[in-house]
């Protein structure tokens, strides 16, 4: 992604590596480093995180990868269990359940909160995050799209005014990241996501609370019948 690319203007989430500010220290940038490896799939569910590996790998030194796993364990990414080490947390169609089950109570507080408060200022930059997110679809950047995505949802969600739901709803939200290679962009799916998140936006901007929730359900479900269908495909070819 070129630097001059707008999206790297977009608010890190609070919790985010990087922090609001973009400023990294070299722990938030080695959390950033293994969070990037981890949502990507290079360091895979039940991976063995070591010290010394990932300190060669990253070029830095072991105590800023040592902050950066803890970041990651806070995000619930990576267990660390004391005087046995850290490794990837495994994928599951048990934790999956349980983390589309969190996003669905969580989230729908969080879209209706924001449909009874919705601003022009708010629908302005869901809808600029919306556009990055379709135009970086298209282009197959599966990074930037990807923190587009995170951004057009949270733009509405901070519109609800609470301090506390976004902040709750982050570690399931990243969780739920590292499940989303059952997603093919193809134009057809590019085409269905941007009129799935557009629905919730037009349902905030008509301040219908009921037809928020409804239309983030729907979003919701599908893209989880999408995944639970791609980890039973994979399940059946072991």
């Amino acid at each position: 992604m070129e630097r001059g690319s707008p999206l790297l203007m977009i608010r890190r989430l609070e919790l985010t590596p990087g922090g609001p500010t973009g400023r990294r220290t070299l722990a938030e940038e080695a959390a950033a480093e293994l969070h990037e490896l981890i949502l990507s799939g290079e360091l895979p569910s039940g991976t063995a995180l070591r010290l010394e590996e990932l300190a060669k790998r990253l070029d830095m030194s072991q105590m800023p990868i040592r902050e950066g796993l803890r970041r990651m364990a806070a995000l619930g990414l990576v267990e660390i269990v004391p005087h046995k080490g850290a490794w990837v947390r495994e994928l599951s169609m048990e934790d999956l359940r349980d983390t589309h089950e969190t996003r669905l109570a969580l989230e729908s507080l969080a879209v209706r909160a924001a449909a009874t408060r919705f601003t022009d200022a708010d629908a302005t930059a869901a809808r600029k995050a919306l556009a990055e997110h379709v135009r970086l679809s298209k282009l197959g950047d599966n990074i930037a799209s990807r923190q587009a995505h995170t951004e057009f949802h949270f733009s509405i969600y901070r519109a609800g005014g609470s301090r506390w739901l976004p902040r709750a709803i982050e570690p399931v939200w990243q969780n739920s990241e590292r499940y989303r290679f059952g997603s093919r962009q193809t134009k057809a799916r590019i085409e269905q996501t941007r009129r799935e998140h557009q629905a919730i936006l037009d349902a905030c901007l008509a301040h219908d609370e009921e037809r928020a929730e409804a239309a983030l359900r729907e979003h919701l479900e599908g893209a989880m019948q999408r995944i639970t269908e791609t980890m039973e495909r994979r399940s059946a070819k072991k």
